[in-house]
């Protein structure tokens, strides 16, 4: 389909050739073959006139008139799939479409994982794909390349549309064998025992209990991070350290782990988990029912 002599096929390779900056990597990502791309990139330095990738070395560099041109291309594209998935119609059960989430380990276990058991018999043939969030999340979801970003409201967009997916409760989890589960647990409990933190991400990013406690005042003797929250009760078996994990995570985990948990002793709030898309997705009615099923899952 050509728009003004532009094929539009082509918009799609110039948007993966701005990212990957290679044609043969372009070229896995669109599952096409090398000269494909190549010939492509050809007829799209043609149309605009410009070189829009040049090499220097044995890399590709955008011209400048290739990164203006990228925000641009980014919103076409962005528009054509909102107006494409943004159906008044959807119906699971026919359904073939892929959403993208983006969503932290804890939540695909207290969440997305009792879903994917339930759309066996609700939506057979819509799948989810599943994206750890990063630094550059909610960009993504402004930029469409996903549906959905599942954060803490502490983290949210205001730039984004919100709603409240459930409130999380936090409590100290430990190995069963700890003693200090064998009594009500104090605060002492907690602030002299050794602790397995979580930071997310490249940048190391707090997770929410870690900003409650500064708020507190609260100090406490981190001596292991991992960068999941799934992988805390393997750091806590066989050892005196305690953590402080969300009370979904604890209660399904310990019936895969010997691991124990019990309400912190002193308040932190609950913590509010939200849901957030583009602010141009309120109609998509695939989207909607997405977000109403979780509901279901959490209330």
């Amino acid at each position: 389909m050509r728009f003004k002599g532009l094929d539009l096929n082509l918009l799609a390779a110039l948007d993966v050739l701005l990212e990957c900056r290679s044609v043969s990597r372009a070229a896995d990502v669109l599952n096409l073959s090398q000269p494909a791309v190549s010939a492509a990139l050809g007829r799209l330095r043609t149309f605009f006139g410009d070189e829009l990738l040049t090499t220097h070395g044995k890399r590709m560099y955008p011209t400048a008139y290739a990164e203006a041109l990228m925000p641009q291309v980014r919103d076409c594209l962005r528009g054509v799939e909102l107006m494409i998935s943004s159906s008044t119609v959807f119906d699971p059960l026919t359904s073939q479409r892929t959403f993208r989430i983006i969503a932290s380990d804890y939540v695909i276990v207290a969440a997305i994982v009792p879903l994917v058991a339930r759309l066996v018999e609700i939506a057979p043939a819509v799948r989810l794909e599943m994206v750890l969030p990063n630094e550059v999340s909610i960009e993504h979801v402004a930029q469409g390349k996903a549906d959905l970003l599942v954060t803490p409201q502490d983290f949210t967009s205001p730039e984004l549309a919100s709603e409240l997916l459930y409130e999380e409760r936090h409590v100290v989890a430990g190995w069963s064998e700890n003693p200090v589960f064998k009594r009500p647990l104090t605060e002492e409990d907690v602030m002299s025992a050794g602790h397995v933190g979580v930071a997310m991400g490249n940048a190391r990013l707090g997770v929410f209990s870690d900003k409650h406690f500064m708020m507190l005042g609260r100090d406490r003797r981190v001596e292991v991070t991992t960068a999941s929250f799934t992988t805390v009760p393997w750091l806590l078996k066989d050892t005196m350290r305690l953590a402080v994990m969300h009370e979904r995570l604890a209660e399904t985990m310990s019936a895969w782990f010997p691991i124990a948990y019990a309400p912190l002793p002193f308040e932190i709030p609950l913590m509010r988990q939200m849901m957030q898309f583009h602010t141009t997705r309120r109609s998509d009615a695939g989207l909607a029912w997405l977000r109403e099923e979780l509901r279901n899952i959490t209330t």
